[in-house]
């Protein structure tokens, strides 16, 4: 199946669930994660700030946990910074709300426990599918002592994923109905 089509599917298919519905399955799967082994167990976790209709994630900050979110650096590559101010946000690459370089620190990949990555498509086999930049995949390469797993909306799940050897294999996917393990 083409990468487009399937991007697209899982894209809309998040998008034509309402406000409300994504707010209370974005708050199920952040308590789903809260309340797993791999979040309890980790001191640095990588998330993200949603945009648009993405599974939220606002409900893990503030957990005890230092919270890294991804920093675009150049059309190819992200670093995780640890934001120091409330203040530290701006809109980066693709109107994506990012921590400044100058009001954050950055945090090394291979120091990251857990990275929660958001994704417009996912398979049964732990295939996830982003916006087609491939940022995390190359950042996940490097994030060699961390879990890896991804939230999407059960709608978002295909029959299959397009993958490539490049393409970084999720360990689990959260979603609101099931956590599905690989």
């Amino acid at each position: 199946m083409d990468k487009n089509i399937v991007r697209n599917h899982g894209k809309e298919a998040r998008k034509n669930l309402t406000q409300d519905e994504r707010m209370h399955f974005s708050a199920v799967i952040s308590g789903k994660i809260f309340e797993s082994e791999e979040f309890k167990e980790a001191t640095n976790v990588m998330i993200y700030k949603a945009m648009k209709s993405e599974v939220c994630l606002d409900g893990l900050e503030g957990e005890g946990k230092q919270i890294a979110y991804p920093y675009c650096i150049n059309k190819t590559d992200m670093v995780a910074l640890i934001p120091s101010a409330e203040d530290a946000w701006a809109p980066g690459a693709f109107g994506i709300l990012e921590p400044q370089p100058d009001k954050s620190h950055e945090l090394s990949p291979d120091e990251i426990d857990l990275v929660i990555c958001p994704c417009t498509a996912f398979d049964e086999n732990g295939n996830r599918m982003g916006m087609g930049a491939g940022y995390y995949d190359r950042f996940l390469e490097k994030c060699v002592n961390a879990k890896i797993i991804a939230v999407a909306f059960d709608c978002q799940k295909v029959d299959a994923v397009p993958s490539e050897p490049h393409d970084v294999r999720m360990q689990k996917v959260y979603t609101e109905k099931k956590i599905y393990k690989f």
